[in-house]
């Protein structure tokens, strides 16, 4: 009899036990564990992240560390970590956030435009996936990735065409490059290159002239306009004469750092540089500005017509008058430089 009770003892001793492994097990897999209110959030895993690393991230997400910890070690989450962006829903259970965090990267929107250097585009780019300005601004200006892909110094930034991408966020700087010429190839495509070679232009030369038109205007209603008068120059073998190049030319030189030019004056048209268009016939080495994509479909799409000059309306700031002898053009441009004057803009 004492025996029989020893057994009784015995197992519900063991079955007390194995009840509360069952619960805890039901309470590590199945019962919620999410400790934020909003309906979801996101935890970013660096490329060199362990296990360690993860936990610190989810602890402030989490009611409780310790059964995910046990979870984590049974599913050999542990010992797989994988980087990337992921999200945690709401309500989520252990199982479920393992399973998020272990196969399902969310990628991210990378976008950018208005970036006028590879170190500026660096800097932007860096803002958006894991990896660092230096690591991309390398690999940006790898000589031998450039020369093997038709790119030079002054080209190099014409080969990002701004827009917006999806990127895997622990995506690397080479990846990132590499994946970009991949989407500069999609853009040139048989139309664009066609365009290209009707108006006897390189992809190159394009980018470089829609650089200008760009600067020259924002205004989209009126890009076509002004890469017309650009193409009616070039194919008549006169300077460009675009007051933007000039800019350009003079922000490389110590005696205009960090000044604002608001106004081209004779001086500026002396500056010897390749980015002179005043002194140089044709286009000038590389873009001098990154173009949105609008300004590149202007210059493939310019307007015919039998403009050659321009200069910006005093009646309508942000739009120009077009003209096509050269007096008219000079009426224009003097009633533009009074109105600078009246508005105190010498230089």
């Amino acid at each position: 009899m004492y025996f029989k009770k020893i057994l009784l003892a015995v197992a519900l001793i063991g079955l007390v036990i194995a009840g509360y492994f069952a619960y805890y097990v039901y309470s590590a897999m199945f019962v919620p564990n999410t400790a934020f209110n909003n309906s979801e959030a996101y935890i970013y895993i660096e490329s060199d992240a362990d296990y360690n690393k993860v936990r610190e991230s989810l602890i402030p997400l989490l009611k409780n560390i310790n059964t995910f910890d046990a979870l984590a070690k049974r599913k050999k989450y542990v010992a797989n970590v994988k980087a990337g962006r992921y999200i945690i829903k709401k309500d989520m259970t252990n199982n479920d956030i393992i399973n998020s965090i272990r196969s399902n990267n969310i990628p991210v929107k990378v976008s950018f435009n208005n970036q006028n250097s590879l170190e500026l585009l660096a800097g932007r780019i860096a803002k958006q996936i894991e990896t660092d300005s230096v690591s991309l601004l390398e690999v940006f200006n790898d000589r031998s990735f450039l020369e093997k892909n038709g790119f030079n110094e002054a080209t190099a930034l014409g080969m990002y065409i701004p827009n917006s991408y999806e990127f895997f966020w622990n995506t690397s700087a080479e990846s990132f490059r590499d994946r970009m010429l991949t989407e500069y190839n999609k853009f040139w495509n048989d139309s664009r290159l066609e365009k290209a070679r009707k108006a006897n232009l390189t992809p190159d030369e394009v980018i470089a002239l829609a650089s200008i038109v760009q600067e020259e205007s924002k205004q989209k209603s009126e890009q076509a306009r002004i890469a017309g008068v650009y193409i009616n120059r070039l194919k008549n073998n006169w300077p460009l004469q675009a007051d933007p190049t000039l800019k350009f030319a003079a922000y490389r030189l110590p005696k205009y750092k960090n000044t604002v030019i608001k106004r081209v004056l004779n001086v500026h048209k002396e500056i010897n540089s390749p980015y002179n268009t005043y002194k140089n016939v044709g286009l000038p080495p590389g873009l001098i500005a990154m173009p949105d994509i609008s300004a590149i479909d202007a210059v493939l799409n310019f307007e015919t017509h039998n403009y050659f000059y321009f200069a910006a309306d005093a009646k309508k700031p942000g739009y120009h008058k077009f003209a096509r002898t050269l007096s008219q053009h000079n009426q224009n441009a003097r009633e533009y430089q009074r109105y600078l004057s009246q508005q105190g803009i010498r230089r």
